[in-house]
């Protein structure tokens, strides 16, 4: 009986494994197996996906692109539909309240946008109606200013032409007539605001409390329908916690900055009229009002105090001394009392401000840097609940554009099942 050679069984499962077991990427992920029957359709999967997320991707820069030339274009339906949406949410924590007290969903709005009405009104009286005398006195006073800088103007002699040139284009403007001036009105109330601005302007204001109201009486069942319509219960809870964080954060941060911002006004004003400063109530608006604009407000606000005090007193040093309270007051509050209250809650990447301030300012003006902080929050607040789109991953290692964590577990089970 001739011997038949014996082949080794570990040979026929060591090819089985092999031809089963993934290889390892040069960058450490896992390659399918070669041969396989479905391998030309993952394929075409994976570069279907690609192409959807590369075009998804195009898109979406097209559409970042436009978007600041449409909003700028279109301020006059944007700007007072999204200050309006703004207020809106900011208003919302007082609008349940009113409603957990039986008040009906549209008497609850009403309200709110009568309170919202008297703030803007007391606003406009103790700011716009002072400044607008202020602003008649500058052309009388500014002999007064260079006297009171020409202490500085020498420090400085290559400044002195450029200022007695200005001064000079300033004094040699033609005079307003006396009818004119007597004709010309400051508004006294919100009211006088409203009936004196131009059509397009009333409009706006018209459109934008409308939006207010609306929006307000109808918060209660938006809210439902946006959780109800989601087809899964982890959806809903999900739509619920968004929508919940928009409302908290934004209103926390309106609510507190606008309340810091009042007691800093108040006190600025305090301090100006023991100096002897004139309107004490107009300066301490502006400092709350332009408070509300990182960075840039305060600056400007010290800037109009100095152009005042410049104006009222002889002294150089006391002319500045009204400013310098308002510097050393927002110091304190800017890196004491506010740290202290808003804590790490509301706390936001000095970057991204800078970028929002820059952004929305570019686009609508004042208006817009006073809109950039919370339409920030509520953009980072959105982004943080719902994902932001993985565009490194997509470049250069994922087939799709946003990252799925759960595909990463999937990949990282396989991984250790093929290891063990």
């Amino acid at each position: 009986m001739t011997d038949q050679p014996v082949s080794d069984p570990r040979e026929g499962r060591d090819s089985e494994v092999s031809s089963e077991t993934p290889r390892k990427s040069p960058r450490g992920g896992l390659l399918r197996p070669r041969g396989g029957a479905g391998d030309g359709e993952l394929d075409d999967e994976l570069r279907r996906d690609r192409l959807l997320a590369g075009l998804t991707l195009i898109a979406g820069l097209g559409l970042l692109i436009a978007l600041p030339f449409a909003l700028q274009a279109g301020s006059e339906f944007f700007l007072p539909l999204t200050a309006a949406l703004v207020i809106a949410i900011a208003l919302v924590p007082v609008l349940e309240w009113l409603e957990r007290h039986r008040l009906p969903p549209p008497a609850a709005a009403l309200i709110c946008v009568l309170l919202f009405l008297i703030a803007a009104n007391v606003a406009l009286a103790s700011i716009v109606v002072p400044a607008w005398g202020w602003a008649q006195m500058l052309p009388e006073r500014i002999d007064q200013i260079q006297r009171n800088i020409s202490p500085l103007i020498d420090f400085y002699s290559n400044l002195q032409h450029f200022v007695n040139k200005l001064i000079r284009n300033v004094a040699s403007a033609p005079p307003v007539p006396e009818t004119s001036l007597s004709m010309a009105q400051p508004p006294r109330s919100l009211f006088d605001l409203f009936t004196t601005s131009a059509p397009s302007a009333l409009l706006e204001m018209f459109f934008a409390i409308l939006i207010i109201f609306f929006f307000l009486s109808g918060w209660t069942r938006l809210r439902r329908k946006a959780i109800t319509s989601r087809s899964s219960f982890d959806g809903a809870m999900a739509t619920a916690r968004v929508i919940q964080d928009v409302v908290d954060d934004t209103s926390a941060y309106i609510g507190t900055i606008t309340v810091i911002n009042i007691s800093l006004g108040l006190i600025v004003a305090g301090a100006l009229g023991a100096i002897g400063m004139p309107t004490p109530l107009m300066w301490g608006g502006i400092v709350a009002l332009l408070n509300y604009i990182p960075y840039l407000g305060p600056i400007f606000a010290a800037f109009l105090i100095a152009v005042g005090g410049l104006m009222t007193f002889t002294d150089l040093w006391w002319a500045l001394l009204p400013a310098a309270v308002m510097v050393g007051a927002h110091l304190i509050e800017a890196n004491v009392i506010t740290p202290t209250i808003v804590g790490h809650r509301l706390t936001i990447n000095p970057i991204l401000i800078l970028i929002s301030l820059s952004f929305w300012g570019w686009v609508w003006g004042t208006p817009g840097a006073l809109l950039a902080v919370p339409l920030l929050i509520i953009i980072q607040t959105v982004m943080e609940a719902a994902g932001s789109p993985d565009i490194a991953g997509f470049l250069f290692e994922h087939g799709t554009l946003v990252h799925d964590p759960h595909r990463e577990e999937n990949n990282l089970s396989s991984s250790s099942h093929y290891s063990g």
